[in-house]
C-alpha cells in the first residue's frame, strides 16, 4: 500500500503570469525519425485520451526568454543559461469539451531522477514557461498545465455553459497533466520517475490540496502554498471588498495615494508576524495613513 504524500502548506502568494512562445528559433532541426533523436520520436507517442502535438529539442540557451514582467524582472539571463532540453507539448481530452494543453521540459542530459508539477495562479489559462525554465535548470522534468482553456488569470468567462471546463479547471486538468507527463518521462527516459513533487501558490495552493485529496497516488511531497481552497467564499468575498472601495467616493483610494500605503507598511512590517498583520491594521487606520500629516505615524503592532 502506497503511504500518503507530505503535503506542507504555506503562506506565502503568487499569482502567475504565463507565456508561451510559439516554436523559435534555435530548436534542434528535426531528423529523420530514429533511436538518436528520443525527443521527437515522442511525437510518435500514443496515450489513451491525449495527443502529443509537439516534440522539439532546443540546443542549449537557444529558447527565447519571455518578454519582462513588470514585477518578475528579466528572465533573459536565466533562458540564456538553459540546458539542452526537450519540449513537449501535449493535449488531453478526458471529455469531449475538454482541451487540456500541457507541456513538458526535460533536460536532455543530467536529469535528476524527480518529476515536478507546476501549479497555477487565479483562473489559470496558461502556461508559465519560467517556472519549467527554472526547475528543468536543476535537472527535474517539469510539467504545467492551462488546465483546460486559454484566458487571463482573472478571466472566468470561460466557464458559463461548460461545466466539463469547470471540472477541468477544479481538479482534472492538473491530474491530466501528472498523468500525461508521468507517460512521457518514462517513455523519454527509459524508466518513471524516483519521486513525483507538486507545488503551486494560491489557486495552485488549491490545485495542491486537490491532487492529495483526490488523487494521492500521483505526488510523494506536495507543497501547497497560500491555498484558496474555499472557492465560493474566497471569490465572493471579492464582491464585499469592491462594495467597501466603491460605495462612497471617500472609500476609493486613487493609485496616487500608493505610496503613502506602501512606505509605512514596508517600514513597519519587520517580522513575519508585522507582515501578516499589517493588512488588517492599514485596513482599520486607512483614513489616517491617507492624510498627508499622518502618514508616517502608522503603527504595525509586532504580535497578534
Amino acid at each position: 500500500m502506497r503511504i500518503a504524500p507530505s503535503v506542507v502548506v504555506a503562506s506565502s502568494l503568487l499569482l502567475a503570469a504565463a507565456h508561451i512562445p510559439a516554436q523559435a528559433a534555435g530548436a534542434i532541426a528535426p531528423g529523420p525519425r530514429s533511436t538518436a533523436d528520443p525527443c521527437a520520436k515522442l511525437s510518435d507517442l500514443r496515450m489513451t485520451g491525449a495527443t502529443v502535438t509537439s516534440a522539439q529539442a532546443y540546443a542549449a540557451g537557444a529558447f527565447p526568454a519571455p518578454p519582462p514582467r513588470p514585477f518578475g524582472g528579466n528572465l533573459a539571463e536565466l533562458f540564456s543559461k538553459l540546458p539542452a532540453f526537450c519540449r513537449v507539448v501535449a493535449v488531453a481530452k478526458p471529455t469531449s469539451d475538454s482541451n487540456i494543453t500541457i507541456e513538458l521540459w526535460m533536460p536532455l542530459s543530467g536529469w535528476n531522477g524527480r518529476f515536478q508539477g507546476i501549479g497555477n495562479g487565479g483562473f489559470a489559462g496558461s502556461i508559465d514557461t519560467s517556472d519549467l525554465a527554472a526547475l528543468m535548470a536543476k535537472g527535474y522534468a517539469a510539467a504545467a498545465t492551462d488546465t483546460g482553456h486559454s484566458a487571463s488569470a482573472i478571466d472566468a468567462s470561460w466557464a458559463p455553459g461548460h461545466p466539463e471546463k469547470v471540472v477541468d479547471f477544479g481538479y482534472r486538468g492538473v491530474h491530466e497533466m501528472t498523468r500525461v507527463a508521468k507517460v512521457i518521462v518514462a517513455q523519454f527516459y527509459g524508466s518513471s520517475a524516483r519521486h513525483s513533487y507538486f507545488s503551486g501558490c494560491s489557486d495552485g495552493g488549491r490545485e495542491a490540496l486537490m491532487e492529495a485529496q483526490r488523487y494521492p497516488e500521483d505526488y510523494d511531497g506536495i507543497l501547497a502554498g497560500a491555498p484558496a481552497n474555499y472557492w465560493t467564499r474566497l471569490v465572493t468575498l471579492g464582491v464585499t471588498d469592491t462594495q467597501a472601495l466603491t460605495m462612497k467616493p471617500e472609500s476609493f483610494i486613487p493609485p496616487k495615494k500608493f505610496p503613502r500605503l506602501r512606505k509605512p507598511f514596508l517600514r513597519r512590517a519587520t517580522s513575519s508576524m508585522a507582515f501578516a498583520t499589517a493588512f488588517s491594521t492599514i485596513h482599520g487606520n486607512a483614513s489616517s495613513i491617507l492624510h498627508p500629516s499622518n502618514a508616517r505615524t502608522v503603527r504595525i503592532p509586532t504580535s497578534v
